[in-house]
């Protein structure tokens, strides 16, 4: 007998971390952990740069799918998507992006600054993201992580070059990305149009707190 494959959509809970007061806010920073991770710890790295840079709040959104990193127990982690089902979780934390989005901006003053940035496979994630909805951030990061090569041509040029600002963030020693995976990666945004600034920081796959406070400065030159 044949196996039928149905999909239903039904309602569910996300959870994201909040650095910040929204109605305050000059600067909105929106940013996606990678993979294993949870907002509540990945959020930690920016709190320097709400203290260093006044009227700045960083919401962290998490994964909507949660894993032992270890067996049956212990430490959870979560993830953004997996090769299962692959399009569906794309389409799920896309519309969930959004939503978030449409929350954050309508609490904070109408002319608040929006950076995005994915670190590892949240880099990847936000740019899926943004592939698929019509908003356009003030700045988008990019740190240790990749914009993906499978995404449609005209799609990925239209993005890329209608951004103000992108960031290509990467450490000197990144086992994951080494610097002639960078150098790819370079070279695909500047094939759609992009013109990426690259930071190189000491360091391997991680989070540099010089670095974040750099950004996270008004009109930031790196």
């Amino acid at each position: 007998m044949e196996v039928h494959e149905h999909r239903l959509q039904v309602p569910r809970t996300a959870r994201y971390c909040q650095l910040g007061e929204l109605g305050t806010a000059r600067r909105l920073w929106l940013v996606c952990h990678g993979y294993g991770q949870l907002a509540s710890y990945f959020i930690r790295h920016f709190r320097m740069a709400v203290e260093h840079v006044p009227d700045t709040v960083v919401v962290a959104p998490e994964g909507l799918s949660r894993f032992y990193l270890h067996g049956n127990g212990g430490r959870v982690g979560a993830t953004w998507m997996t090769s299962e089902d692959r399009l569906s979780e794309i389409e799920d934390f896309s519309a969930y992006l959004d939503t978030l989005l449409h929350q954050l901006r309508a609490a904070c003053p109408a002319d608040v600054e929006v950076t995005v940035m994915g670190f590892s496979q949240g880099a990847t994630t936000v740019s899926r993201w943004l592939l698929r909805s019509g908003f356009t951030p003030a700045h988008l990061v990019l740190w240790a992580g990749t914009f993906p090569e499978d995404a449609d041509p005209a799609e990925a040029s239209a993005l890329l070059t209608r951004l103000p600002r992108l960031t290509f963030v990467c450490g000197d020693s990144d086992n994951y990305l080494p610097e002639s995976r960078v150098n790819a990666q370079l070279e695909l945004l500047r094939g759609h149009g992009a013109q990426p600034a690259m930071v190189w920081f000491e360091g391997n796959h991680q989070l540099k707190a010089p670095v974040l406070r750099r950004l996270a400065e008004p009109q930031a030159q790196l």
